[in-house]
This record gives structure tokens, sequence and C-alpha cells, in this order.
């Protein structure tokens, strides 16, 4: 049996690519030192995967921001507005283009925005949407895929596999930018450039190319599986001499699974992780011709593979296929667990010992072909930790266990309907039309990164550290209060990450100190790891959130991280459903909401900015899901009396065919990203005549552009055209803490400016 690897994270060990990208940006390195830390970062990847014994190791899974905008870049897929950037880049530095196109651009007098970007189907990495037009044309535009493949070439030899994003895949994933056709139309005039793609590479001395198509774990239109079959017949009738192997993952192929088997390439992936049950079926279907990639090393989670479970699908396998049909893999691409396990040293032994990173699940993949093929001493150390874990008493916690066997529908209800509420909350806060506020977080500076680290070296006592928070927190608000925000926050400098910040105070979960992974382009999360029954043992805001109050005569929001987001942005338990470890959340963070209203803060924002993430991939499981998480949303704000205010916030999210649910979910407020999509997002909300209160962001916050106060007001009067205006509220799109002061202050007065602005375009009978 053949052993392979369908992707491997790229950031380096130590965060070296994110830390490169940012300097380059910020103009202290130069492309030359830029990829110099590429290449060392893909070097090394090459030879941890040759050194575990890896039969096929991928390349150009690099990316210097995200995989799609690669497929964009190489298609020649560059919308009509970057040209002019291209015109002013020096010495033909193309990726000053491919960054533009991430971040948008703002300099040389020019004022681009970026392009969307949004979740890659239901994890926490982001991609950026490619644009289509009805006369989109492709051609070959970047060389870097032939590049890479040489330089792989040279140090893995045959085991070298070029990764591209399959070309169906890539077309459902973007967007149309105009009316009247249908990307999936393209697919005649793409397969051509995909074709040419495939052949260089072969010439170049290719054995094997991945496409990958994780859009096959969709439920597919009777086009868009008529695409599928075109694309692939079209390849194989123009190429040869190459084996393709196509990778499907993150859900069954289901109603797919015939079209999938009978595709001509060579070889087909499966996630058996997701989706074990799947096996039986693509095992009646499959032809003789094909080989088949079992996914059973799990890429997207830190826990120790079941080599037992993994034998028992493996031996099926083979059983039918034979061992020379069989490929043994990780579920997906490793991009999405932390790198190397040997970094922490910090970690009980005991859970240490339970868990797998990315390095060490290639080892995994390796071993599980050795007790396939006879080796069986490996066997018994596995089953040792898989056992240890189920019976250990760090994971079971009996009153935890009681209090969600005992939830109940008054666990989940407010009080009384919004429209109640609502008039409360106008007396009690007597805020404007178009209220302005921020989302959270402001920014976290050099200094303030500092001034953690230190803390957490010894080097400052607590007394200095909560002093030197204090005097930011003050410094923040009364800049807030300068410019004229409404409801005000305390900007989170005490906070490290939305999640880790309370998964540090909870029990049942624990940390790392490089469990580093990709979010989007620099931006990486290090999320905790929830290994046990979760429970909240004290308060974890009240005393910043108590002491921001205080220090101003404005409503201050208290900030919380809701349950479902904490689950999707943390390594979950899998060995209890995700339902009951999300309503272990729920109940600690309702415990928290309660303290902070006894507290005093009266406006209380839970951001469920991961409940879109988290919907499985098929409708069909759509109504369960939707279910159980806005009812753990429910649990956490209904202890509350009517008189406080809960906010929530939502990132990138397409809501037209759960809007029913996000109604359902009943807070008072929601933020939502809009702005790089030009409200779009917001017509779901206004064709189900969404009734509470919603804050449509007015400016990106991924970009360091800055927008004026003309565009954000003209954003203001589409929200106003959707949706009533006494139910507006004026925010950027998420939290700032990426950003810089100075591109953040001036934002925030232009978003005020805005917001003034269209007060004065508003009319009385209008907000009535």
């Amino acid at each position: 049996m053949l052993t392979q690897n369908l992707g491997y994270p790229r950031i380096g060990s130590q965060r070296q690519l994110k830390k490169a990208s940012e300097q380059y940006w910020a103009g202290k390195i130069d492309l030359r030192e830029l990829n110099k830390v590429a290449q060392a970062i893909k070097e090394q990847n090459w030879n941890t995967q040759l050194d575990a014994g890896t039969d096929l190791i991928p390349c150009n899974d690099f990316s210097f921001y995200d995989q799609v905008l690669d497929t964009s870049f190489l298609l020649g897929n560059i919308p009509h507005r970057y040209s002019a950037v291209l015109s002013e880049i020096k010495s033909n530095q193309e990726i000053d283009l491919y960054f533009a196109m991430a971040r948008g651009y703002q300099k040389d007098g020019l004022d681009i925005t970026a392009m969307e970007m949004t979740k890659w189907l239901d994890t926490n990495y982001h991609y950026i949407v490619p644009e289509f037009n009805a006369n989109q044309e492709f051609r070959i535009f970047s060389e870097a895929i032939f590049g890479e493949y040489n330089s792989a070439k040279k140090l893995l030899g045959e085991k070298a596999k070029p990764v591209l994003l399959g070309p169906v895949s890539y077309l459902l994933l973007g967007k149309e930018k105009e009316q009247g056709f249908e990307r999936i139309d393209l697919i005649k005039k793409l397969v051509p450039v995909y074709i040419e793609i495939i052949n260089r590479l072969r010439l170049q001395g290719a054995v094997w190319i991945q496409l990958d198509e994780p859009c096959f774990a969709l439920d597919l239109s009777k086009k868009e599986k008529e695409a599928f079959e075109y694309a692939y017949r079209a390849i194989a009738n123009r190429v040869s001499g190459i084996k393709l192997l196509v990778a499907t993952y993150f859900e069954a192929l289901l109603d797919n699974t015939q079209l999938a088997v009978s595709l001509p390439v060579h070889a087909l992936h499966i996630d058996l992780v997701r989706a074990p049950e799947q096996l039986d079926e693509v095992l009646a279907l499959i032809p003789e011709r094909l080989k088949l990639s079992l996914g059973v090393v799990d890429g997207r989670n830190v826990w120790k593979n079941d080599y037992a479970k993994s034998l028992v699908l493996i031996n099926k396998a083979v059983e039918k296929l034979g061992t020379d049909r069989v490929l043994i893999a990780p579920s997906c691409s490793l991009l999405h667990s932390p790198i190397d396990l040997e970094l922490e040293t910090a970690i009980d032994p005991e859970i240490r010992n339970w868990m797998a990173f990315a390095k060490q699940k290639l080892t995994e993949v390796n071993e599980i072909r050795q007790i396939a093929e006879g080796k069986t001493m490996l066997l018994e150390a596995n089953k040792a930790a898989i056992e240890s874990r189920a019976s250990s008493q760090k994971v079971h916690r009996q009153e935890v266990k009681k209090r969600i066997a005992a939830i109940s529908e008054a666990d989940a209800t407010r009080k009384s309907a919004f429209p109640i509420r609502q008039r409360l909350h106008q007396q009690r806060f007597n805020l404007p039309t178009f209220p302005t506020t921020t989302i959270g977080s402001f920014p976290q500076t050099e200094d303030i990164r500092q001034l953690r680290a230190m803390f957490k070296k010894g080097e400052l006592s607590l007394k200095q550290y909560e002093q030197a928070i204090e005097q930011a927190t003050i410094e923040t608000i009364r800049w807030q209060e300068e410019i004229g925000l409404d409801v005000l926050v305390h900007g989170e400098f005490e906070r490290n990450d939305m999640v880790e910040y309370f998964g540090e105070q909870l029990d049942g979960f624990l940390f790392t100190k490089n469990g580093w992974v990709q979010s989007y382009g620099s931006r990486c999360v290090k999320p905790p790891v929830i290994y046990g029954d979760v429970s909240r043992p004290a308060d974890m805001t009240v005393r910043w959130s108590t002491f921001a109050a205080a220090q101003t005569d404005k409503p201050m929001k208290g900030m919380l991280t809701g349950p479902v987001t904490i689950l999707q942005w943390s390594f979950v338990r899998d060995d209890q459903p995700r339902e009951t470890t999300t309503n272990q959340i729920a109940f600690a963070i309702r415990d928290e909401v309660i303290a902070l209203e006894a507290a005093g803060i009266a406006i209380i924002q839970i951001d469920e900015a991961a409940i879109r993430e988290g919907l499985p991939l098929r409708k069909a499981k759509h109504p369960h899901y939707l279910n159980w998480a806005v009812k753990a949303f429910r649990i956490t704000a209904s202890g509350v009396r009517d008189e406080t205010q809960i906010h929530t916030h939502m990132c990138y999210s397409e809501f037209n065919n759960i809007i029913e649910h996000i109604a359902a979910m009943d807070a008072d407020v929601i933020t939502i990203e809009t702005s790089r999509s030009q409200m779009e997002l917001l017509q779901a909300f206004a064709h189900f005549e969404y009734p509470n209160e919603i804050g449509p962001g007015v400016y990106d916050i991924h970009s360091p552009r800055v927008p004026g106060t003309e565009e954000m007001a003209s954003l203001l009067a589409k929200a106003a055209d959707l949706l009533p205006a006494r139910n507006l509220w004026v925010n950027p799109d998420c939290g700032l803490k990426t950003r810089k002061w100075p591109e953040t202050k001036a934002a925030l007065e232009n978003m005020v400016a805005a917001a003034r602005m269209a007060r004065e375009q508003i009319t009385v009978e209008d907000v009535i």
C-alpha cells in the first residue's frame, strides 16, 4: 500500500511565514528575503514528510495567503479593478498584485477594495472568493506552480505530487459579479487551461497530480454534476501518461458516489473520519481500474488515531481491492492541524499521550500501513493510549453531566418578546438613530503583546501588569468618548484571543505554546483543546468589564464568546457528540452573563462568529445542527432581565438559507460582516423581514485601507433601503485587534461622521 498526504501546514513551526509576510507588507524586507523564508518552509515540510516515510508528498500546497487566491492567480482570473495596481507595481513583482487582491490597495493615488473572503466549507480557515463575469476568460498567468514542482522534484523525485484546486470546485466556491449567467457555465472555458497546466507538469516529470474537489461533498444540481463529468472526461481525453487523484473531504459522497467513482481518473480520496459509513457504498460501486485513498487519520483534530478502528476500514478495503489499489492518508490537508507535538513540553503528560499534531499524524499514517502489513507490535502502545483516555477521571465530571441532562425549555427562553424588550432598551439607553459601536477588540499593539509576554515570564508583577492594562483601557475609553461613539467597549487588552481567553478560565480545556494554525493570510490562531467536561469555576470578565464601565457615563458592552464559536474554534472532543460539549460551554457562558448583569453591565455581547461555519455541508443535516446550536445560544442569553440588551456578532456568513434560525436566536442586536459584499448579505434579512436590530458592517477590518465617510454613508443608505432605519446600528465588520491604531482611528472617525450624515438624511417619519 502507498501512503500519501494531501497538504501540510505552511506557516512554519514558529510562524515564520506570518512574520516575514508582515515585514514585507511593512516594507521592512524585500521580495528576495520573503521568498527565502518561504523556500525554507517548503523544504522543511518536504523533508519532514520524506522522513516520515510518505510515498506521495504534496507540493504547491504552500501559499503566501490562500490556495484559492493562488488558483485565481494561476488562471489569470484577476478582477479588472486591479489592472491599475499591475501598472503601478515595480520590478515585475506580481506578488504585490496578489496581496492587493487579498488585502486591498490604498497608495500611489489608488484606493481599491480587497476581494471578498469567506470560510472554507465548515472550517475556520478563510479563502479569497473568486469573482466571475459572463465574458470571463482564463489563461496561465502565474508560473509559481511550475517552479515549485521543479524545486520539489529535486528533493523528492517522483514522490513530489502537485496539488491543485479542481476546476469544478473552483467555480462553485466563487461568485458571479453580474446577473444573467451561472458561473458553472464557465467550465468549458476553464478546462482547457487545466489541461495545459497538467500537461506542462507531466512534461516536467510529475507522476501524480492531486485535484481537490471538496464540492463533491455538497448537494449538487444536475448541471453541477454534469460539469464534473464534462471536466474530467475532457481532461482524460487530452492528458495521458500521468496519474490523477481526485480528493474529497469533510463529508460523505452520498448521492454523488456513483459520479465520483465513474470519473476517468486513477485514484479517489474519501474522508473516513467524517464519514466512515460511506466506505461500503464506495466499495460496492468502485470500478476495477480505480485506486482508493482512505482518509483514516483526522486532519482537523489533535487526537491520536485509534489504529484498531482504522484497520477495520483498511482491511475491508483491502479485502475488496487488494493492497495495490489502496492508499492510506489523513482525512484532509493537515493545514488545519498544529505542526509538531514535540514542541509542547508543558502539557499534562497523560493528556499529551492522547494527542497527535501534523508531524505525528504522518507517523500514524506510516504506522497504520505497517500494522496492516503485519507489524502488529505497533498496535499495543496505541491501544493503551486510547484506553487511558476513555477511562480518565480528568475527562469525566458527573456534576457537569447532570446539569446538561436537566436542560429545559425555560433555560432557553427570554421572559418577554423582542418588541417589549426593545421599548425597555430605548427608555434605558436613549440612543440616537444609527447608534455607533464597535465589535469589541481594539488594536493589540506590540506594546500590549510585550506587556503580556513580560507578565507570563514573571518580569512584571500582577499589580504592574493590571495597572498597565487599566491605563490602556482608560485611554481607549477616553478616545471613544472623544470621537462620539455611542456604545463603548473596553478594548480587550487583557485578552490574548477571543476563544483562548475563555478557555484558559474554564475547566476541561488545555492550551499549547506552539499549536498555531492559519486562519487567513498572516492571521494565525492557537485553538484551545477541549479534553474533558466543561464548567466555569469563577468569574471570567466581570473584573475588567466593571472597571471599564466605571470610567464612563456611556453604555459599556460586556464582551463574551458564544458556545458554538468556542466549540468551532477549538480542537474539540471526539468521544461525545458536539452538541453535548456545546451545551456544557453554553451553561458556563450563561453563568458569566448572569454575573455581568448582577455587576451592573446592561449591554452584553455574546459573539457567535462561527454559527454559520458549523453548518453541516449537506442540507439534510441542517435542521438538527441549527436546532441545537440556536438553543445553545439561547441558553447563554436567557438568564437575564428584559432590560438587559443582548448583542451577538457573526462573521463571513451567507444567511439566506438559515435566516429563520438566526431570528430564532432572538438576540436584541446582531452585527454582521457586509462591507466586502456591499451590503449584499443584508438582502436575506430584508426578504425575511428580520424583526430585531442589526448592525451591518460598514468597513472591512481585514484590509488596512481606510474607507471614506461618503463610502460608509453610502453603505448605510443601502442598508436603510433594505431594513427599517430604527433597527440599524453602525459598526465595523469585525473586531479591530489585528489592525494598527492610525488606520483604526481614521476609519472609526469616518464611521461616526457617516452615522451623523445618515441621521441628517433620515426623517422622523422614516424612524417611527
